[in-house]
């Protein structure tokens, strides 16, 4: 059986700060208290670059690295609608992105 989602993905750093925590945090509590979505994952990545074409690296070297989190999870179209616009308030402008897919599942 196949249902047409829509998936999300949230693009972060580590340093990136809501209103009272670290943002991915305030993102996170906001999609389990506010939708009802299957699941969410985040995911760190090993290197990025910023808007200021600054490569943020996790080596051995540096503890403090701001490292980039995407922020990712699928659900139906109205529901991400909705979940984006609830989060306008809180994510960058221009840092959340999603497209059509299929979700497969058993009969």
């Amino acid at each position: 059986m196949e249902e047409q989602v829509t998936l999300v993905r949230i693009a972060l750093s580590e340093t990136d700060h809501g209103r009272r925590r670290h943002l991915m945090e305030d993102i996170l509590t906001r999609l389990r208290d506010d939708f009802d979505l299957d699941g969410v994952s985040v995911f760190r990545g090993i290197a990025g670059m910023n808007g200021q074409k600054i490569i943020h690296a996790a080596d051995l070297l540096h503890f403090d690295v701001d490292l980039p989190l995407m922020i990712e999870f699928c659900c139906v179209p109205d529901t991400a609608i909705s979940v984006i616009d609830s989060l306008a308030d809180l994510v960058p402008d221009g840092h959340i992105i999603s497209w059509p897919a299929t979700r497969h599942r058993r009969a």
